[in-house]
């Protein structure tokens, strides 16, 4: 299957990196989708690239209030719903020995509050009609405790364990539910980072989409699956010591 069986889509955290990717190459596949994120000028300048497929609402994931009325707002006007994805992510740069609450509860307002209460919706929606894909964009940061970020590991830990929970309660309805873990991309999230080799966002997306209609959990390379099975695998006094 291609992204293009797809006729409805919703993508929160869709005006940068991964998710503006996934809302033009769905809209170029022919689908309506829903772009939803905080910044206004991006999102408009996303509809302006193809004005018939793409259908812009600005919110901040950090209100989860707004969620439930604009969930039936936005499938309503968009006429139906077939692919939910949950793209926002933060994480800032954190120093070494620096504990900052208020960076700390950032990462888990977007992380991880903001996408139970859009996943939510989303799962009640395709519950309810027993049909559907949800989609969350996790991280191979979710798999270990890594000194370096630990909250923001932490929420992307906590994504993985709630999308398994989600894909155990719905795939008895024939609902599709995949999380995707990616590696690092070159976003503007992960400008700060120092690696070698990044993943371009357009091919992030697009084996995203590719990976979307089986349900479980999905690396974006082969290479990454089998070095993550190690890296899960490494016993933890071992592990404090390795800088990976």
């Amino acid at each position: 299957m291609s992204s293009g069986s797809y006729r409805y889509a919703v993508v929160i955290g869709a005006s940068t990196g991964i998710g503006a990717e996934l809302v033009r190459q769905l809209a170029a596949s022919g689908a309506r989708v829903a772009a939803v994120a905080r910044n206004r000028d991006r999102l408009e300048a996303l509809v302006r690239e193809n004005p018939e497929k793409i259908l812009a609402y600005v919110h901040d994931v950090k209100c989860p209030a707004e969620v439930p009325e604009l969930f039936q707002k936005i499938t309503g006007e968009l006429g139906g719903l077939d692919l939910f994805i949950y793209n926002a992510g933060v994480m800032p740069e954190i120093g070494a020995n620096e504990y900052d609450f208020g960076k700390d509860s950032g990462i888990i307002d977007v992380n991880i509050t903001g996408a139970v209460a859009w996943l939510d919706q989303a799962a009640l929606r395709f519950d309810n009609v027993q049909h559907g894909t949800l989609v969350g964009i996790g991280s191979v940061a979710g798999d270990r405790g890594r000194q370096g970020t630990p909250v923001y590991n932490a929420s992307k830990s906590f994504l993985a364990s709630f999308m398994e929970a989600l894909r155990n309660r719905l795939s008895k309805r024939g609902i599709t539910v995949v999380t995707i873990k990616p590696g690092p991309v070159d976003t503007e999230m992960t400008a700060h980072m120092q690696f070698s080799h990044m993943m371009s966002a357009k091919d992030a997306a697009r084996i995203t989409l590719a990976k979307s209609h089986k349900s479980g959990e999905h690396y974006l390379k082969f290479t990454h699956k089998i070095a993550f099975w190690i890296i899960r695998n490494i016993p933890s006094p071992l592990f404090r010591k390795l800088k990976i």
